[in-house]
């Protein structure tokens, strides 16, 4: 056998070769930075090609649901995810918590920080603008920051006037750009937008707890793709996560 055929023959034969070294991943778009970082890191490791694709959590799990080629999905929510488990899209047993955040309101740089609890009169602070948050019936920092309001007794008075995005980061562009005077974002996105400061943090107890689940989708089963996942929450990544200022589950 000629030497060419030979190798391309011996490639055909070899288990995952050269088809498994590309991993596609979903993921939130408030990991834009961090996970490019991750990814990275993981690649310079194992020579394996990662492609990102970031968009809001829903959105992202309707075009898996609906065939999309990822193999991996990481979610800003558990609800998504479960949504993906129960649809029968995910690979059994790969499913894990690995990062957690915190829910923020935010203001233009150098605003005043203020207290966020029952008190908060967020209508006189908008003084006539709009609180710009992701959708909050469908994207998770929307969702976490509507259950906040709610929480805290705030949601009535603001609701007319809140603006919603398709995802938290455009959001936060909303006031970074001087279009909306507050908003309500994760503290990992205000991090990374010196147009926008942290004016103060939601209670804890005033929403569910801010949890990012990975897993491999049913399709996307490779070595490479297994191998990224442990890489996800190894302690190598722990200390590029916190470098981003996301909390790293246990």
């Amino acid at each position: 056998m000629r030497p060419l055929l030979l190798a391309l023959a011996l490639a055909a034969a070899a288990p995952g070769a050269a088809l498994c070294d590309d991993v596609t991943i979903f993921a939130a778009s408030s990991l834009t930075e961090a996970l490019g970082q991750v990814a990275d890191d993981w690649s310079r490791q194992t020579g394996h090609k990662v492609t990102l694709s970031f968009a809001g959590s829903a959105t992202l799990a309707r075009q898996i649901r609906e065939g999309a080629p990822a193999d991996l999905f990481i979610s800003a929510s558990s609800d998504w995810m479960d949504a993906l488990e129960s649809s029968g899209d995910l690979r059994e047993g790969t499913r894990r918590d690995i990062l957690g955040n915190r829910l923020v309101l935010i203001g233009p740089a150098g605003a005043e920080p203020v207290t966020v609890d029952a008190a908060l009169d967020l209508p006189a602070m908008l003084a006539g603008g709009r609180l710009s948050m992701a959708q909050v019936d469908a994207v998770p920092a929307g969702i976490y920051g509507r259950a906040a309001l709610t929480h805290l007794g705030l949601w009535d008075a603001v609701a007319p006037l809140v603006a919603q995005s398709e995802n938290v980061r455009a959001a936060m562009t909303f006031v970074a750009r001087g279009e909306a005077p507050l908003g309500i974002v994760y503290a990992t996105d205000a991090e990374v937008d010196p147009a926008v400061a942290i004016i103060g943090t939601f209670p804890e107890n005033s929403h569910p707890p801010i949890t990012y689940p990975a897993a491999i989708t049913a399709q996307g089963d490779s070595a490479a793709a297994r191998d990224l996942l442990d890489y996800l929450s190894s302690e190598a990544a722990a200390a590029r996560w916190r470098s981003f200022g996301f909390l790293v589950a246990p």
